[in-house]
């Protein structure tokens, strides 16, 4: 009898997932890459920011949105995303009292939140960004008052200014969770 076959179903079940996470894609790139942090760099306005890569779930051109009464200007409404409907929040808007202009490059993040997921309208995005411990260890404060909560420092890459933006502070901020008028 196989060490295997001697297996309950969950253990069997658990013997399986670790096997598969050994083997996930990217594994070995993570490995390789140790000391470096990856993000997804894109911009709001006039500033230009990085957040995780674990913190955005996906990139959207922006979907056909239904407006919702009774909410703050920068809930633009929700999308239906595969069945599921997801909140529009203009990012310019929340923290800049700015409307972002609709274009081409105009896109959705998708982002995690307490109780499901939440859009979040941006000018354009760059893709990924690679900053390693010792830019992040360098980089600089946040001088905007109205970003200092949700940017943790300020790096350069490739001569141009990217915000570190933390995606869980913005979503765990009361004012971002209060839509309601």
């Amino acid at each position: 009898m196989s060490a295997v076959a001697a297996l309950s179903p969950f253990e069997l079940l658990a013997l399986y997932e670790r096997r598969c996470l050994a083997h996930s894609a990217g594994a070995s790139e993570r490995i390789e890459a140790l000391g470096l942090w990856r993000g997804i760099g894109f911009r709001v306005g006039r500033r230009s920011f990085v957040s995780g890569i674990e913190e955005i779930n996906e990139l959207l051109a922006v979907p056909t949105l239904t407006h919702v009464p009774g909410t703050q200007a920068w809930l633009m409404g929700v999308a239906n995303v595969r069945g599921n409907l997801i909140p529009a929040i203009d990012l310019g808007r929340f923290l800049f009292d700015e409307r972002t202009p609709s274009s081409e490059r105009t896109r959705l993040l998708l982002v995690r939140q307490h109780g499901g997921t939440v859009g979040l309208l941006v000018d354009e995005v760059f893709g990924q960004r690679t900053i390693d411990d010792e830019q992040r260890g360098s980089s600089e404060e946040e001088t905007d008052p109205r970003l200092a909560r949700f940017v943790e420092g300020n790096v350069r890459l490739a001569e141009q200014a990217f915000g570190l933006f933390s995606m869980s502070r913005l979503v765990r901020a009361p004012d971002f969770r209060q839509a309601a008028l």
